[in-house]
Parts: structure tokens; C-alpha cells; sequence
């Protein structure tokens, strides 16, 4: 216990939150602009991050938080395909949405990270100490959590952001047959992915997080 960081959680949690939040968030505003009411209706459109968790997901987060290791998610974005004027294109669309909220998050705080270190002020980063202040770790944790939320959503495995969009862009046919297998095996296999630690999902996002980190910031965090 005397290994715990309390500022590093709370920042970690802060972050967490409101990048989940913005994420389903923009599932929920690009549905509603898109002619579903159900979203409305259910009080997704709105940017207080209690509308967008439901209590046993959140708890994920605190675990993952406190271990290193698990899983948190936000409450899935409710949407029926039949109220769009083109069901198929428009899934895409709000499926696409969630990823471009984190990427965008990602941008903005990497852009003022790259802003502040291309003036140098660099003091405005680092404590007497020389290590890393809050607002350092404010900047850099939504960069590497908003990319790494987009990256792992954008895996087209079942019920994931990327499965919907892959449906979305195969044939009919194909997106028939895919999305058959995928709601009976893809939670099963990405939870098995989940169980066996970071080496699985890490080896599909991080080199992609890490590549976007440096061309965002000009850093390798």
C-alpha cells in the first residue's frame, strides 16, 4: 500500500471517466442527429459522465485503476438501425463516432503538450522535484487513454465500435454471416483476449498508440 500513488489514481480516474463519457457521447449525438429519438430519450445527450456509466463498469475501472490489470466500460449507447434513413451507412457513422470523439480528445490535449514544450516552458510540466507535475500527467494521460480507447475500439470483434463498422462496409451477405458469428463468439473471444493480460490486446494497440503518440506530441510517452 505504501507503493500507492493517490494523485496518479485520481488523475487516472478523471481521465478515465470523462474520455468514456465523451465516447459514448458521441455515439449518442450522431445517432439522434441521424434520426434515432431512442438516445434522447434515454438522457445520453448530455456531457455529465453519470448518464454514461452504469455501476458494475465503473467499479472495473477502480479495479483496473488499482491493479494495473481489468477492464472498464461506460453504458452502451442504445440504437435502432430501423430509424435511419440508411440503416446500413448510418450504423458506420455512430459506430465511427465514439473512436473520433477519443481521437479528437487525443489532439486536443497532445497539440497543447507539443504547444507548451515547442515555447519552452517546460516548467509549467515538471515539479522542484524534476519529475512530472499534474498538469504533465493531465495531458499525457489523455493521450495515451484517448488513443488507446480508440484503437481498442476500432478491434472489429464483437460488441466493439470496429465490428459494427466492418459489418457496416461487407456485403450484405458477408455482414449477415459476420454479425451471426460475432454476437455468439465475439464476447468470448475478447474476453479470453482480456484474460490472458496486456500481451494479446497490447500487441494489436500499442505500437499503433505509440506511433500516434509521437506524431501528435513529438514525444515517445
Amino acid at each position: 500500500m505504501s507503493d500507492f500513488d493517490l494523485k496518479a489514481f485520481l488523475v487516472g480516474l478523471i481521465v478515465i471517466v470523462l474520455s468514456i463519457a465523451l465516447h459514448e457521447f458521441g455515439h449518442a449525438i450522431s445517432a439522434d442527429r441521424l434520426g434515432d429519438p431512442g438516445p434522447r430519450r434515454a438522457g445520453r445527450i448530455t456531457l455529465w459522465p453519470d448518464k454514461h456509466f452504469e455501476i458494475f463498469g465503473f467499479i472495473m475501472i477502480l479495479v483496473t485503476l488499482w491493479s494495473g490489470f481489468g477492464l472498464g466500460w461506460g453504458r452502451p449507447v442504445m440504437v435502432n438501425p430501423r430509424s435511419f434513413r440508411h440503416p446500413r451507412r448510418d450504423m458506420v457513422i455512430v459506430a465511427l463516432c465514439g473512436p473520433l470523439m477519443n481521437l479528437a480528445l487525443a489532439l486536443v490535449f497532445g497539440l497543447v503538450l507539443r504547444a507548451i514544450l515547442a515555447t519552452g516552458h517546460i516548467g509549467w510540466l515538471i515539479d522542484e522535484s524534476g519529475h512530472d507535475n499534474t498538469a504533465a500527467n493531465f495531458l499525457t494521460g489523455f493521450v495515451r487513454i484517448n488513443l488507446s480507447l480508440m484503437f481498442f475500439n476500432l478491434i472489429p470483434v464483437h460488441p466493439l465500435d470496429g465490428s459494427k463498422i466492418l459489418s457496416g462496409i461487407l456485403p450484405e451477405s458477408l455482414s449477415i454471416a459476420y454479425d451471426r458469428f460475432g454476437s455468439v463468439y465475439g464476447p468470448m473471444i475478447l474476453l479470453c483476449a482480456i484474460m490472458l493480460g496486456r500481451g494479446v490486446i497490447g500487441e494489436i494497440i500499442l505500437p499503433a498508440v505509440a506511433t500516434s503518440t509521437r506524431l501528435i506530441t513529438g514525444l515517445a510517452l
